[in-house]
């Protein structure tokens, strides 16, 4: 089965929190906890959307999606990306993704946002 959402998120609570969630609703997730060959995975997993924590270990979620955005595959580079930030974080990087999700979330709220993007 294709991958729906490659989500990259260094936090184990709200990663685990997050697939349950989307899981429940039938989307294939797979996780990975740190920036360290984010890109290379979307690359390979060529994912329907990125869930992309701005703050992450090795790589910034910043860095990751200016790579993303960057690719020569025209496809790959327009892979949609749901950028979650906590509360007072503000990047230019978040202006590059397609939805941003300030953190703690309500699940309702990642659910339709979901949702909406993957429709």
């Amino acid at each position: 089965m294709a991958l729906d959402i490659l989500m990259i998120e260094d936090e184990p609570n709200i990663a685990e929190a997050v697939r349950f969630i989307l899981s429940r609703d039938g989307w294939q997730l797979r996780l990975l906890q740190d920036g360290h060959g984010a890109i290379e995975e979307i690359r390979a997993a060529r994912p329907r959307l990125v869930i992309l924590d701005l703050m992450l270990p090795h790589r910034s979620g910043a860095e990751i999606l200016g790579d993303l955005r960057a690719e020569a595959d025209a496809a790959l580079a327009a892979t949609p990306v749901l950028m979650l930030t906590a509360r007072g974080q503000t990047a230019d990087a978040a202006d590059q993704a397609d939805a941003v999700l300030g953190k703690p979330f309500a699940n309702d709220d990642l659910r339709a946002q979901v949702r909406r993007m993957l429709a």
